[in-house]
């Protein structure tokens, strides 16, 4: 067994044992689509992150934000092997280890990053300063405690948050965890932004929806409209997948076939779809099959 078949593997483990609905998804952007009480994540692992291409990352984040769920890399390493509770990136999706994934999900959210300068922490200004007040110490002893001026101490209270890893290890050693202010790898996706490039694409923004292509999903076109979404594909062939996805997600499915309609599914050909004005009429017709 692989790496990334290993990794997968242990992913859908976990989290069918915390009890969210998973879909293994073949071949694509992503690779496990995953939904518990209160988000829905949108996976995907690799044993190196940095074998992820733009390309891949960028259709991965889009769709994330289409479904307005969260899209994770869980790696082994990125060039070097990834440390445990310490948050990477690649190309803006947040990147981590398996054990720090399950730490996660476990409520103990990592406040180490991994930045160009390094490993950093952020601290938050206004508690480190309860916190120094609290033990009764002043600036300069603290100062003198953590090897820096005064002045820096005064900086890290008002706002200059990020901390080297040498630096956060003596803050730590003196105030513990609550200073630092921990990553939530579970945030939600930024708002859909269109990203048509074909005609059929180009047809969902015309009638009101956001659109954007995909090449490297179970479908070939994901819209939305505020809460509506509609996952579409684009011939005679349907992804196995598709469906599911749609399911899982709660989104509508629709299949613009050429010449062979597919039964049970919501099916018109392209030159029905391209008849339809407004955003209402696709919906209606979606929600009377």
């Amino acid at each position: 067994m692989g790496a990334k078949s290993s990794i997968i593997d242990n992913v859908c483990m976990f989290l069918l044992k915390k009890g969210f609905t998973v879909k293994n998804i073949k071949r694509g952007c992503f690779d496990i689509l995953a939904k518990g009480d209160s988000f829905i994540l949108l996976i995907k692992a690799l044993e190196d992150a940095n074998s992820i291409s733009k390309e891949y990352s960028d259709e991965m984040a889009s769709v994330a934000s289409y479904i307005n769920v969260t899209p994770i890399i869980i790696a082994e390493k990125a060039g070097a092997r990834l440390e445990s509770n310490v948050v990477y990136t690649r190309f803006g999706i947040y990147t981590v280890s398996f054990s720090t994934f399950t730490n996660c999900l476990n409520d103990k959210l990592p406040f180490v990053k991994s930045t160009q300068a390094g490993l950093t922490a952020s601290i938050i200004g206004d508690e480190l300063r309860r916190k120094r007040e609290e033990r009764g110490l002043s600036i300069n002893a603290l100062s003198k405690n953590l090897g820096i001026s005064g002045r820096m101490v005064l900086k890290y209270e008002n706002g200059l948050s990020e901390v080297t890893m040498n630096k956060a290890l003596k803050i730590y050693d003196i105030f513990g965890e609550s200073v630092f202010r921990e990553t939530n790898i579970f945030r939600i996706s930024e708002e859909p932004q269109s990203n048509a490039k074909t005609e059929l694409s180009k047809k969902y923004v015309r009638m009101g929806f956001d659109a954007a292509d995909t090449k490297k999903s179970p479908f070939d076109i994901i819209a939305r409209k505020n809460k509506i979404v509609i996952i579409t594909e684009v011939g005679d062939k349907v992804h196995p997948d598709s469906l599911a996805v749609s399911k899982l997600i709660e989104a509508d499915n629709l299949v613009i076939f050429s010449k062979k309609k597919p039964k049970d599914i919501a099916a018109i050909t392209k030159e029905e779809f391209l008849d339809f004005e407004k955003s209402d009429e696709l919906i209606k017709f979606l929600r009377e099959f």
